[in-house]
């Protein structure tokens, strides 16, 4: 029982690893061979899991062999643009101003269910109102409205927007964040103080505590700390 569970955690850690090393995209993103490698992977190491008659070697040595094998072919698609059509395939226009490209479509295999569907999840009944409909590499729609269909921005009503940067987190469950907070050019000893001034003790009453882009200061306690919630941020 102990090498099996050892087998176990040396060949999940591993997937883990190479998986991790493969990029951050989520499955609906991945290119077909990114998931053909991810479902080998798995296979290659579920074999060893399961048989401990299997030496261990027998399923660490495909699965980097297939993790290269998965680097080389991103490597190439960086490289050349031909290879990169031959791995990943080209984008394919199936409405093009309006009109449903019916050859595309059956070349693609997909039906006018399939398309009619997608256009709807992006928000859009008629597909009059489409420009364009595009059908990337890694399955998912990109759809471009008409002109006279698109959402209203403030440059088309002449307005200009103040600049928005990103909020810096600066304790996650009772965690200073210090990377974060030396983004922000702030110190440790004034986020204690705006702690403190919110009514808590110190970092660990805090599920969290965000300092906006506008310098508004906003923490949250834990539940069960006994301590209240301040309802206003305090701009700092």
């Amino acid at each position: 029982m102990i090498i099996t569970i050892i087998r176990t955690m040396i060949l999940f850690l591993l997937v883990v690893l190479v998986v991790r090393l493969m990029g951050k995209r989520q499955v609906g993103e991945l290119q077909p061979y990114e998931l053909a490698v991810t479902v080998m992977i798995s296979n290659l190491a579920a074999v060893p899991m399961e048989d401990t008659g299997i030496p261990l070697f027998y399923g660490i040595i495909p699965i980097l062999l297939v993790f290269s094998f998965q680097v080389g072919l991103s490597v190439l698609s960086l490289k050349s643009i031909k290879a990169r059509e031959i791995i990943c395939g080209r984008p394919s226009v199936v409405v093009e101003n309006g009109k449903i490209i019916q050859s595309e479509l059956s070349r693609l295999k997909l039906n006018l269910n399939d398309l009619l569907e997608q256009l709807r999840i992006n928000g859009y009944a008629n597909i009059e109102d489409v420009e364009f409909a595009i059908f990337e590499t890694n399955g998912q729609f990109s759809i471009i409205p008409k002109a006279d269909k698109r959402p209203v921005t403030l440059k088309d009503m002449g307005l200009t927007a103040p600049y928005e940067g990103l909020s810096y987190t600066l304790v996650i469950d009772g965690q200073i964040n210090k990377r974060n907070l030396e983004k922000t050019g702030r110190s440790e000893e004034w986020l204690r103080n705006e702690i403190r001034k919110a009514g808590f003790d110190s970092p660990r009453d805090l599920i969290i505590a965000i300092l906006n882009p506008t310098g508004e200061f906003y923490c949250q306690p834990k539940k069960g700390s006994g301590k209240e919630l301040r309802k206003e941020p305090r701009k700092r």
